[in-house]
């Protein structure tokens, strides 16, 4: 490849398909019971989650500086160009802690070639990006090629999800603690979506299927030649949820390409099981 991308795993794609794409991926972190695993690693998303549903409550680390600086230098040791797409600078400190390390790199060896972008993206909607300009990278592109139409990608990325207890999001500083009651209480599906990376509460809505059906409505009216984009759905252990959604999308609007997986144990950990999420493009696929 003439560009090598990186990205963080966040991302939430499988360790297989970033493989196939030649992704380099750093993991961050996931502390339970004690005991700290890299994301992906030593334990599963499913042991996670059973974990939260019984009450445990895991703490999440971004990638250490030392790691980025390690894995940067492999790459300016080989002269070799690279861009690192990270998670949103908006949900974890990894971006800033990635472009500090590209500003002492890059006075270090003024000739080295890589950038550091902020996705403003999470889950697979991170995931997209990634899969996209590690296309690009793969047929060789330019590395302006690839920084602009995954940049593209990034600030046209949709993101729509439900959360099946607000408690989750509550405990990490997400929604207000009267906000996670008051929807427990009364059994109401939260509707959020991003905005410049931040997650942003649109509808409350009584009931699951309500809110499956309301985000296939708003992926309508945000949704640009959904026939032909690829699409991705991540979900907290609820894999019949995930599905059931995707055939409502392949009815709508005839998407073929639908990419399902679960979410990772970092973010996981955050929007807890039985979350459903729901990544597409606001403009024309690049």
């Amino acid at each position: 490849m003439t560009v090598q991308i990186l990205c963080d795993s966040a991302c939430d794609l499988p360790k297989e398909t970033l493989e196939s794409y030649s992704v380099d991926v750093l993991p961050l972190r996931v502390t339970i019971d004690q005991e700290e695993y890299e994301d992906g690693e030593g334990i599963s998303p499913q042991e996670i989650y059973e974990k939260m549903r019984n009450g445990k409550e895991p703490k999440t680390s971004q990638v250490s500086p030392q790691a980025f600086r390690d894995r940067f230098m492999h790459y300016i040791q080989k002269e070799q160009p690279f861009i690192y797409f990270a998670f949103s600078s908006e949900l974890s400190g990894t971006y800033q802690t990635a472009k500090m390390i590209e500003q002492e790199l890059k006075e270090e060896h003024p000739d080295a070639q890589f950038q550091v972008i902020d996705t403003k993206a999470a889950s697979l909607g991170y995931g997209l990006i990634i899969m996209r300009v590690a296309e690009l990278a793969n047929e060789d592109r330019t590395f302006e090629d690839i920084l602009e139409i995954g940049q593209y990608h990034a600030a046209h990325m949709e993101h729509l999800f439900t959360v099946d207890d607000l408690e989750y999001l509550q405990r990490g500083g997400r929604v207000s603690r009267t906000a996670a009651f008051v929807g427990g209480l009364l059994k109401i599906k939260p509707l959020l979506h991003m905005e410049e990376g931040r997650l942003i509460p649109l509808e409350k809505i009584r009931g699951s299927k309500k809110v499956l059906k309301r985000m296939v409505e708003l992926m309508g009216e945000r949704g640009n030649d959904l026939e032909n984009q690829r699409v991705a759905i991540s979900h907290g252990d609820d894999e019949e949820a995930a599905k059931q959604l995707a055939d409502m999308i392949r009815t709508e609007f005839g998407t073929k390409d639908i990419h399902i997986d679960m979410i990772g144990s970092v973010i996981g950990a955050h929007a807890g099981p039985g979350t459903i999420a729901l990544f597409f493009l606001n403009d024309t696929h690049k």
